[in-house]
């Protein structure tokens, strides 16, 4: 098997909402879209972002129609201080505050308006071994 490029989709109320979020605080671009249909890319964020409308007649299978729920989309960077001070400033809704983990995991928890949940990670020095 060859993959060629990769996706994460997600589904939700309002695409527009869960789009316009992404592009304004995490810098993703649309690649496509359609109605009820949103593909975003980032350069650095190795697979495209798609938001899908619930309730799609097309959606296929219909088991996994309903909203995206139980999942965390996850993006490691470089400065994750600057980048909570900067979405925190913005109005972002924090949904957990920036903490470290014992482990060296450096991370805080954010919800678009759709209540799909990012998590922005550093992987740092483990607090024990500094």
């Amino acid at each position: 098997m060859t993959i060629t490029d990769s996706a994460i989709s997600l589904n939700v109320t309002d695409v527009e909402a869960s789009s316009a979020w992404a592009r304004k605080y995490l810098g993703f671009e649309v690649a496509m879209e359609a109605d009820g249909f949103c593909s975003l890319a980032h350069p650095d964020a190795g697979f495209n972002l798609i938001y899908l409308r619930t309730g799609l007649s097309t959606f296929k299978p219909a088991s996994a129609a309903g909203h995206a729920d139980g999942l965390l989309v996850v993006f490691t960077v470089d400065d994750i201080d600057a980048d909570y001070e900067r979405l925190r400033q913005d109005g972002v809704e924090i949904i957990t505050p920036i903490e470290t983990e014992p482990w060296g995991e450096r991370y805080f928890q954010m919800a678009d308006p759709n209540g799909i949940v990012y998590q922005l990670v550093q992987w740092v020095t483990p607090p024990e071994q500094v």
